[in-house]
């Protein structure tokens, strides 16, 4: 090999080596970027479709973070995710705050391996309610029609099965859950396995995938509670709100007026989220919020009274610390209550 032509295979390789080294260094940008994980439910879930939509929004507002969405078998199972350091963000609902706080249901000799949940962005309203097959809706007038009978409250762990099993608590009924696939529901009640099943809709409209399913293979009936479970229901502290069954439902129902017990759902995070992320992401949604909305209707009462969600968020649960970052958001907005305690 002459001189000449060794120099140039030698240049070459050192000019291979370096490009090879410069490709195997990350970029600067992807070095610097942090990952924040939501931990929802199910693919074929609300909280799940709403937690995907606003990934790019909140990549927006941060700059500097990579936002992934990580399901789960349940609600329950994605806030422990959260708690146990998997996911950054909890999917949740001021019921499952209840239970966490309280050591009940789900969290029954839990101990959270990072940390708690703290009341972090409230996001939007759902009502549960109970249905029927159209051919067996003559024998049930009342909620009390279901105590003690075999019924699919939604799958266990979830916040509307934690909000039925609240009600049925309240108002002295069996509450006999029967576990099943959400999308073998229209076959389930159709072979009689069980006799009905909880439904619930988003801001009085939007019902859950496997509920439109059903809707389509069946005709159903809602059963509303019956006065006396309503004034039941209310002194528990519950609240009883109507929807308007067309808002919900392509069928005849049965009713006009679907009468269900609401529950706020949330995506909270622990004490240890950076408090400027957190005022960043609240400050981002409220500035969006008209934007959220004609993304999904769900997001409707929040566009109307976001800070008025996030209150009601706290006040279901006035005994569970404010994430630092929603503290600052809401003393710019003077709506701060000095009885709520700040999470440390």
């Amino acid at each position: 090999m002459t001189t000449q032509r060794a120099l140039i295979c030698t240049v070459s390789a050192l000019a291979l080596a370096a490009v090879a080294g410069f490709a195997a260094i990350p970029p600067a940008d992807a070095q610097q970027r942090k990952s924040i994980r939501w931990a929802v439910a199910g693919v074929d879930t609300y909280g799940y479709k709403v937690a995907a939509s606003v990934t790019k929004m909140i990549e927006e507002a941060l700059g500097d973070y990579t936002v992934t969405v990580n399901p789960y078998p349940s609600t329950t199972a994605a806030m422990k995710a959260a708690m146990d350091g998997d996911g950054e963000v909890g999917y949740t609902a001021d019921i499952g705050m209840t239970e966490l706080y309280a050591g009940e249901a789900g969290f029954k000799g839990y101990k959270a391996g990072k940390g708690m949940l703290v009341h972090t962005w409230y996001a939007y309203p759902m009502e549960t309610f109970m249905a029927v097959p159209a051919d067996k809706a003559a024998q049930f007038k009342c909620w009390k029609d279901f105590s003690g009978k075999p019924v699919f409250f939604s799958p266990a762990g979830f916040m509307n099965w934690s909000n039925l099993r609240r009600s049925y608590k309240a108002l002295g009924y069996d509450f006999k859950h029967v576990q099943i696939d959400p999308k073998t529901q229209s076959d389930a009640m159709q072979a009689g396995t069980i006799v009905g099943a909880a439904a619930y809709t988003t801001a009085g409209r939007s019902l859950v995938p496997y509920w439109k399913e059903t809707e389509i293979r069946m005709d159903v009936r809602v059963v509303n509670p019956c006065p006396d479970e309503v004034a039941k229901l209310k002194a528990a502290g519950l609240l009883v709100e109507n929807v308007e069954a067309k808002n919900a439902f392509t069928k005849n129902v049965g009713v006009e007026t679907i009468q269900g017990v609401p529950i706020l759902f949330a995506y909270n995070v622990r004490a240890d989220m950076p408090e400027d992320v957190v005022y960043r992401i609240l400050s981002s949604f409220e500035k969006n919020k008209d934007k959220l909305a004609s993304l999904d209707a769900g997001f409707t009462p929040l566009s109307k009274d976001f800070v008025g969600m996030q209150v009601g968020g706290i006040n279901a649960n006035p005994d569970v610390p404010v994430h630092r970052g929603l503290a600052k958001f809401l003393k710019e907005k003077n709506a701060w209550n000095d009885k709520w305690k700040i999470a440390n």
